[in-house]
């Protein structure tokens, strides 16, 4: 008889998205959520229902006549105000759920929410990457930081990938996509 470690050794992708869907209660997101994996992270983000009508009614009525950008900020602290209260109240669960993960697939887990549009974040892993750069590619985060956008070169080079990110998203996700079909043809190979 297979205990669950042993089923879920490969930890390839779909098995980690999979037992995630299984095991997170019925009820916390709207929709399934968005599981995110790198070697080091498992990142678990759901979608948490709408405001309801009569909340959004009061709220809109409240801002009437207000900027644009009152409106914005408002819809931000909605946000922030959700993903807090989801966060206080899933923590205990959360946290065994996290647990669990980390013992089967030796990685941390993070969580956020997304609530009217906008992404909420918490407890998520910063790593440090080791690279080498060429002097071109280190003038490029000097100039950054001397420019103010960022506050040392660790800093510069996370900001260049979430450029990356922003601007080549589609690329990105088809690469991925492109990942998972090898990944997936690699599990369905011969065993040896």
């Amino acid at each position: 008889m297979r205990t669950e470690q042993e089923s879920v050794a490969g930890n390839s992708a779909e098995q980690v998205r999979g037992w995630f869907l299984g095991r997170l209660p019925d009820g916390w997101f709207e929709s399934q959520p968005e599981i995110l994996l790198d070697r080091d992270e498992i990142t678990v983000i759901g979608n948490l229902t709408p405001v309801r009508a009569g909340e959004a009614e009061a709220a809109e009525t409240a801002s009437e006549g207000a900027e644009a950008g009152s409106a914005e900020a408002q819809a931000d602290a909605i946000a922030a105000g959700r993903g807090r209260r989801f966060r206080e109240e899933t923590r205990e669960a959360r946290i065994g759920i996290a647990r669990e993960a980390e013992r089967l697939f030796g990685r941390t887990v993070s969580w956020g929410v997304v609530s009217e549009g906008r992404k909420v974040m918490f407890t998520t892993l910063s790593v440090p990457v080791m690279t080498r750069l060429r002097q071109a590619e280190r003038r490029v985060l000097d100039t950054l930081v001397e420019a103010g956008v960022a506050r040392s070169r660790s800093d510069a080079l996370a900001w260049c990938v979430r450029l990356v990110g922003e601007h080549e998203d589609s690329w990105l996700t088809a690469l991925r996509d492109a990942l998972r079909h090898v990944e997936q043809v690699r599990a369905e190979g011969p065993r040896s």
